[in-house]
């Protein structure tokens, strides 16, 4: 659809349009592109061009289930050039390229001093948005970065980092405190369960921590993707039991941990048969509430320990820049499929029914107008 721009406004000396498009978020599987207000910013506030912003998981079972209240605009995992900024904004100038966070914690509360920073009620405050109830934003043109968000959730892109690579920080992180959660010992065995960009992340770092790692995937295509990674020890689960392999590959035990990166609970039981007695299982992609089924014997008589990680931990954050922007991994060879921001509603469902060619999905308002970085 086109969108006309007739009216411009002046913000900190930058002439910027008054409308722009988005893809709102209307109800249970409802998105439409349509013209909507430019954010307006306040004091210590900035506004944000976007370039990249990342399909994520959560984002899609929003869309999915209705859980929200409608209009929203989705999108968190952003990376852009900051294209206004308030009175009082002193560490960023226009045209610098960021990547935002959309939670902070408040780091004082009883959840904060414990470390649980995802239970925080401050943390629960979106801090991005591009209209309506703040959601993230970043499927659209620009948004609006609020003041605490830029005091401590933003982040400056070096010259050589490209925007692409840049959107990785928010879910590396998170794939960070999942694995953290874990609290792997060297040289254990971790089973990573789907090799979708998040599991493939996960595994990456269950690595990184010095683990054995082996992997499964019912596409044959995703583990010859997360090998070239070094992710080598893969289990077709098309056609392999990957309960017995993973028990033939450890001495009949099974492995010390597994990390179940797919949506749903039909693999829990999977997840929690394939380790050893006194084995943990992280529940990393169970976001959407339900019922599951478990063996409760497995918990107690098996002494096995079922855990969950959600979001990104503060805490995470310098580590999780360091890896991204240091690129110590080559996170842009995750990204499968690059949709304008004119074909976000494809690229949703796309990746919301994923295919055997597709990984990461991004859509890019601003790549345009960037260019590859």
């Amino acid at each position: 659809m086109g969108v006309s721009r007739p009216v411009a406004v002046q913000q900190q000396g930058t002439t910027l349009p008054s409308q722009m498009i988005a893809a709102v978020y209307r109800g249970m599987n409802d998105v439409r592109l349509e013209s909507v207000q430019v954010p307006q910013i306040g004091p210590g506030e900035m506004l944000v061009r976007v370039h990249t912003c990342g399909i994520c998981g959560t984002d899609l079972k929003k869309i999915a289930t209705g859980s929200h209240s409608a209009p929203r605009i989705f999108g968190h995992e952003t990376s852009g050039t900051v294209a206004a900024v308030g009175p009082g904004v002193k560490r960023y100038g226009i045209g610098e390229r960021v990547v935002v966070f959309h939670h902070l914690p408040c780091g004082h509360c009883y959840y904060c001093r414990h470390q649980t920073f995802a239970q925080c009620a401050t943390y629960k405050k979106v801090g991005c948005t591009a209209g309506f109830e703040p959601s993230g934003g970043g499927f659209a043109e620009y948004i609006r970065v609020m003041d605490w968000i830029v005091e401590g959730g933003t982040v400056p892109i070096p010259d050589h980092v490209s925007f692409e690579q840049a959107c990785f920080v928010e879910p590396v992180n998170t794939c960070m405190k999942g694995v953290e959660n874990l609290r792997l010992h060297g040289e254990e065995t971790v089973l990573v369960i789907g090799q979708g960009p998040i599991g493939i992340i996960l595994a990456v770092l269950a690595q990184r921590a010095g683990a054995k790692v082996m992997t499964s995937d019912l596409y044959p295509r995703r583990l010859t993707i997360s090998a070239s990674f070094g992710l080598r020890q893969s289990i077709d689960a098309s056609r392999e039991d990957v309960i017995r392999v993973v028990r033939d590959r450890t001495e009949g035990r099974g492995a010390d941990a597994a990390i179940l990166a797919v949506g749903g609970t039909s693999l829990i039981r999977t997840a929690m048969d394939a380790v050893r007695p006194g084995g943990r299982v992280l529940l990393f992609a169970q976001t959407a509430r339900g019922e599951a089924t478990i063996d409760p014997a497995a918990v107690c008589v098996e002494e096995k320990t079922l855990l969950g990680s959600y979001s990104a931990s503060v805490a995470l954050q310098g580590e999780s820049v360091r890896f991204v922007m240091g690129g110590e991994t080559d996170m842009t060879r995750l990204i499968s499929h690059r949709f304008p921001l004119s074909e976000c509603v494809q690229a949703l469902h796309l990746a919301a029914h994923p295919q055997p060619n597709s990984l990461k999905i991004v859509v890019q308002p601003g790549s345009a107008w960037e260019g590859s970085l």
